[in-house]
């Protein structure tokens, strides 16, 4: 599986692209803005732009699609764009950076930039969402809005989660984190995931995502003995690697079966376990199983 199509909808709004000139749709629309691949202009100055035809005092959400060349550059002289405009940008509550397919540019190729400057300038901010962890710099960051935080990758690497397991987010709601493969970037164990949780769990806690794991296995039988799991909505491990091993630690826990939603699309496990599953947690899902390619488990989102 690759990343084929863009967002459809984010912060409960319907996308629409902007690629320059007039600024088109209402209330209920969030814009992308993107450049093609051989466009001369820097996502920066499409940015400028854009801010210059809206009003930026109620822009509550934005969406930073491809950039021109992703593989080489990354969005910071967009955030510049943004730093330097926070102060009338006060509504924007919700940011996805690097909304774009594999057309664009492969999630692992995909250069994204560094945070720290950003957040502190948006203390505001809810949702944070990012395509892609080559070049990713986000640092030990305490920040009390932020609700939703989901990082996409190929590959986590062990600096990003270093810094997740010191950071500080009283709010955190949903915490969705794409591990990937080493072959990618990833770099991390279940003991460093466990101290992320330590410090990132908080009681408003209600969605969890590991997912597009090459360890799932191994964080399955690692959450199947938290207690705090129980207090979860849903559990994502879906996209990786998970097979009847991580599957019966999960059937074994005490701590799974009351989840509303418990994905694990994307599976290696066996019709036996499966069968077991189904009658054993109801909110479970058991999309797209896989088949062991000459005994090697696939993630679904790798390069």
């Amino acid at each position: 599986m690759t990343i084929s199509e863009r967002t459809e909808t984010f912060f409960g709004k319907s996308v629409q692209d902007y690629q320059g000139g007039d600024v088109a749709g209402g209330a209920g629309i969030v814009h992308r803005l993107c450049l093609d691949y051989d466009d001369g202009r820097s996502m920066g100055a499409l940015l400028e732009e854009y801010l210059s035809r809206v009003d930026k005092t109620s822009l509550d959400a934005l969406i930073l699609g491809p950039w021109s060349e992703p593989h080489d550059t990354g969005p910071d002289d967009a955030f510049e764009v943004l730093i330097k405009q926070a102060s009338e940008l006060a509504n924007l509550k919700a940011l996805f950076v690097g909304d774009m397919t594999f057309e664009d540019c492969e999630i692992s190729w995909i250069i994204q930039g560094n945070y720290q400057r950003l957040l502190q300038a948006f203390p505001q901010l809810e949702v944070l969402r990012i395509r892609g962890a080559t070049s990713l710099q986000l640092p030990a960051f305490s920040h009390s809005a932020l609700r939703e935080l989901t990082i996409e990758s190929g590959g986590l690497p062990r600096e990003v989660s270093e810094g997740l397991a010191q950071s500080t987010l009283p709010s955190l709601e949903r915490l969705e984190l794409w591990l990937g493969t080493d072959e990618y970037g990833f770099e991390g164990d279940v003991d460093l995931f466990r101290r992320l949780l330590q410090k990132l769990r908080t009681p408003k806690l209600r969605h969890l995502g590991l997912r597009d794991a090459e360890i799932a296995d191994q964080v399955a039988a690692w959450l199947a003995t938290e207690s705090w799991v129980a207090d979860l909505e849903t559990l994502d491990l879906s996209l990786g690697t998970l097979g009847d091993e991580g599957a019966k630690a999960l059937l074994a826990s005490p701590h799974v079966a009351s989840l509303k939603r418990l994905d694990l699309s994307h599976h290696y496990i066996g019709a036996p376990v499966q069968a077991q599953l189904r009658a054993a947690i109801p909110g479970v899902v058991l999309d797209d199983p896989q088949e062991p390619d000459e005994g090697y488990r696939y993630v679904a989102v790798g390069e």
